[in-house]
């Protein structure tokens, strides 16, 4: 019997894995996918090809009644690395008082003073350590990498909107326009995978198992002993001392409820004995969201370099009275993102306002009792209405930058999508319903925290009521920090294993 099995290879898996592996625990990884040898999954600039591919979960939402009943596509990464595999691998912290914000939520001991320090342990950043940054860390950061001339035009055209430019959004204030800074080796995707579980790959003490998808876990009692998981079509029985349960904001929840953790009523419903009600499991669920525009060049710019990324430059303003955190991210690609009916293409760019301060919530429910009939997500987007305007806002500010002298004039550029007579208010809220997306960063599915309706402990990571699991991963998240949320999960990873170090035994063959 191992130390630790620890469910998914992902952002906070490969850390939580590693850091055990140092301290001396026997460790048993089962990751659902495979080895991240696809060569899209390396160059940023394929990243299209991924999603819908072999390495995605390819989840789909329930029809959103505030989105023409449409099911969105949730891209998730099914292969070593998890979605860190399949994102644009845009390195964003989020704001300082997103963390603070998380205290006020319930979870003790995650303000930014206090989770600083180990976001500077996490990264090797290319500019240098600093009072805000670090470069002794195991994830490169970096903003060395080919900077399209395009994305040049895109930075000076939000700067002559009014937005301040910002050299380093992870630092002082995450206020502004920036070029982004990616988890990038040697021009390729260096995942959490990558940073910090490859090195250690062939240490004895890890057992590794692709193909690995978890149904549920055992009990002994009211403790978890370890997990029945599917290999190859067979049904296995592993056990641990201790269960980590790290796979995301969608899987963490149908581990537990098909379980017995979660809602009774929920769980009887679809003919799941309950072991421990906890109300909160698949509650809370949200998502950033984005609403694309494709904006025409009258010019065809420079043919892209090998592993030169189609996202480089975004931007963060605060536009919600009173807030001190954005809720707003537009985010810029210098290809198609959107295939429209009737709209040419041929040098076309995707300007997309972005919402990151979501108040809507939704549920993450079971089927049924199956754990290969797919889960019922209804992130129910578009609920608040404070979601409508922050996106009205966000898309008033695409039309702004889209008419700057730096893209207008100097690249011919005009939004061709929507089309030129439907910029009104009215034809651009019927724009935003028709094509709102993700920003593929759902979470809070297993919410941390002390009162009745959390699930997990914000200091140890235990599942309150049940003995030997933790989770450690986005579904924690009180609330979506206001940005990319794969440097957040990877803090989780790391906080996570300090946790667990604190409380074994492990070591004894270190």
């Amino acid at each position: 019997m191992t130390d630790v099995i620890v469910i998914d290879a992902g952002s906070a898996g490969s850390v939580i894995t590693r850091r055990l592996l140092d301290a001396g625990a026997e460790v048993t990884l089962l990751e659902a996918g495979g080895s991240d040898v696809d060569p899209s999954i390396q160059d940023l600039g394929r990243l299209g090809e991924l999603w819908g591919g072999p390495n995605d979960w390819n989840y789909f939402t329930t029809p959103q009644r505030n989105a023409f009943d449409r099911r969105i596509h949730w891209p998730r990464g099914r292969v070593l690395g998890g979605s860190h595999s399949l994102n644009a691998s845009i390195y964003v912290r989020g704001a300082h008082g997103d963390y603070d914000r998380w205290v006020r939520e319930g979870a003790t001991g995650w303000s930014w003073d206090e989770v600083l320090p180990v976001f500077r342990r996490i990264e090797h950043f290319d500019g240098g350590a600093s009072e805000y940054r670090g470069e002794a860390g195991l994830l490169d950061v970096t903003t060395d990498y080919p900077h399209n001339p395009v994305f040049e035009a895109l930075h000076d055209a939000a700067v002559a909107a009014g937005v301040p430019a910002n050299p380093d959004y992870n630092g002082a204030t995450i206020e502004g326009v920036s070029w982004m800074q990616l988890n990038l080796r040697d021009g390729e995707r260096f995942s959490s995978y990558r940073a910090y579980l490859r090195p250690v790959q062939d240490d004895p003490r890890l057992t590794l198992r692709t193909g690995a998808w978890v149904h549920r876990l055992l009990f002994d009692g009211g403790r978890v002993t370890g997990v029945e998981v599917e290999i190859d079509g067979t049904l296995e029985r592993l056990h641990a001392d201790e269960v980590v349960l790290a796979a995301g904001a969608l899987d963490s929840p149908r581990v537990l409820l098909h379980s017995g953790i979660g809602p009774a009523g929920h769980l009887r419903d679809v003919g799941i004995d309950v072991v421990v009600d906890r109300s909160g499991v698949g509650e809370n669920l949200h998502d950033h969201l984005l609403v694309p525009f494709l904006v025409q060049l009258d010019r065809a710019w420079p043919e892209r370099q090998v592993n030169e990324p189609v996202a480089q430059v975004h931007s963060f303003t605060t536009f919600r009275e009173g807030s001190d955190v954005p809720d707003t991210q537009p985010i810029y690609f210098d290809v198609p993102m959107i295939a429209p009916d009737g709209v040419d293409l041929a040098n076309v760019l995707t300007l997309q306002a972005g919402l990151v301060r979501p108040e809507s919530r939704g549920t993450f429910r079971l089927a049924s009792a199956d754990p290969r009939e797919r889960p019922l997500m209804d992130p129910n987007i578009l609920d608040e209405q404070a979601d409508v305007e922050s996106l009205r806002r966000s898309m008033a500010q695409i039309i702004d930058i889209a008419g700057q002298s730096p893209l207008a004039e100097a690249w011919g550029a005009r939004i061709v999508f929507p089309t030129p007579d439907a910029l009104d208010d009215a034809s651009l809220d019927r724009h935003m319903r028709e094509w709102v997306t993700t920003y593929h960063h759902q979470v809070g599915t297993c919410r941390m925290g002390t009162d009745d309706g959390a699930v997990v402990d914000p200091t140890t990571f235990r599942v309150h009521g049940v003995d030997g699991l933790r989770v450690a991963d986005a579904s924690i998240m009180p609330s979506v920090p206001s940005g990319n949320t794969n440097a957040p999960s990877i803090l989780i990873g790391e906080r996570a294993s300090d946790a667990i170090i604190a409380d074994g035994a492990f070591g004894r063959d270190a």
